[in-house]
């Protein structure tokens, strides 16, 4: 060793403070530092995992979001439409309750406006009968129509075309068939004249049969009766039309 130069205490003592540092430094710097770069790089790694995580939940959160925000407007559209359909509903609800309350309205109006021109056309009945009479004696004399109950009877057996409590209209109409008839006069009938009426056309149609009366002064007088598409017509109206057509 001595001729090397290297001195053999001297290198055991340099041995033995290498040692005592390295073991002072694993004990006392490597170690810590070591622990704290473990800790640092954990640190780090939690950190980047929380990254991940949050940055997952971010897209998760943004995709939750993305489909709320649809739905809401999935069901926001929904409602408006089922908003709208219910508007519409209620609308073509209100349109036709309208138009049947109209409906009703003018039917109930024509009723009364009938009822009330039936009425007044009964009032005058009288009144056109005496009118009728006197006219009768002015122009015939008062020694030809002196009887006031024939007088009256032949102006009722005029207006309501029942002569003796038959219908003259119906005088050999023995084949009619219906189930409906239509019995237009010129003036309202009595209820006794109507029993007439109604005896006769019952009597041919049958008891089922359904009858209406209406009142149309264009007629002049007697009966229009339309069962089915048969019409027979009696009226004054109608005689004298079949007299012009057979003048010309």
């Amino acid at each position: 060793m001595d001729k090397l130069g290297i001195n053999l205490g001297y290198l055991l003592v340099q041995i033995v403070h290498f040692a005592i540092i390295f073991v002072v430094l694993r004990a006392w710097v490597y170690k810590p530092v070591l622990g704290i770069l473990e800790k640092r790089r954990l640190n780090i790694a939690q950190g980047l995992e929380d990254a991940r995580i949050a940055a997952d939940a971010r897209k998760n959160a943004e995709a939750d979001a993305e489909k709320i925000l649809s739905d809401a407007q999935r069901k926001a559209s929904e409602v408006i439409r089922e908003a709208s359909e219910r508007a519409e509903q209620a609308a073509r609800e209100i349109k036709v309750q309208a138009d049947a309350d109209a409906a009703k309205a003018r039917e109930n109006a024509f009723a009364e406006l009938e009822q009330e021109r039936t009425r007044v056309l009964r009032d005058v009945r009288g009144q056109v009968g005496s009118l009728a009479i006197a006219a009768a004696h002015k122009l015939i004399g008062a020694s030809l129509i002196d009887d006031v109950t024939r007088q009256h009877q032949l102006l009722t057996e005029f207006f309501s075309g029942v002569k003796d409590g038959k219908v003259v209209v119906l005088e050999g109409s023995s084949q009619l068939s219906g189930t409906t008839a239509e019995i237009t006069s010129a003036l309202p009938l009595t209820d006794e004249e109507q029993d007439s009426v109604k005896k006769e056309l019952l009597a041919t149609l049958g008891d089922k049969a359904e009858l209406t009366y209406r009142v149309d002064p264009s007629i002049l007088g007697g009966l229009v009766i339309r069962v089915g598409d048969r019409v027979m017509d009696g009226s004054v109206f109608g005689q004298l039309q079949e007299l012009k057509d057979q003048i010309k």
